[in-house]
């Protein structure tokens, strides 16, 4: 088996203009919090913020690339906490919550915090196929 329960991965990465820039242009999201500053700065975030599914792009990214590279992502819930600004630093932690061995699937707390405070911005749990059940 590639991972025990228990065990942890995870990935920071700093959240740019150009990653909003590129999302919002593959996923058709061009919402004005996310692409127009002189709106964001009128809403309750006072500035831009980053879509909330580039986290979700991270943990998926993560999953598949630090805790087995060639697994499948089954699925998915997210709560967003709190927002992330373009220009903040997060990290996306991964932690092997249950395996069930006998079919091949693996329950995954994933968190993102923001860096250097560690606050939860987005939290959630993640079921993938094993590697080695692909």
């Amino acid at each position: 088996m590639s991972f025990q329960v228990g065990d942890t991965r995870s990935v920071t990465v700093e959240i740019t203009e150009k990653m909003v820039q590129q999302f919002a242009e593959m996923s058709g999201d061009f919402n004005p919090v996310h692409m127009d500053e002189a709106y964001a700065k009128t809403t309750r975030f006072g500035r831009r913020i980053a879509h909330g599914m580039i986290s979700g792009a991270l943990i998926s990214r993560t999953l598949a690339m630090e805790l087995g590279p060639g697994g499948i992502y089954m699925s998915q819930n997210l709560k967003f906490m709190q927002p992330i600004f373009i220009g903040d630093t997060v990290t996306v932690e991964l932690k092997v919550l249950s395996i069930r061995a006998e079919r091949g699937f693996c329950s995954i707390e994933t968190l993102v915090k923001k860096q250097p405070s560690a606050e939860v911005c987005v939290k959630g749990e993640a079921m993938i196929m094993m590697p080695e059940f692909v």
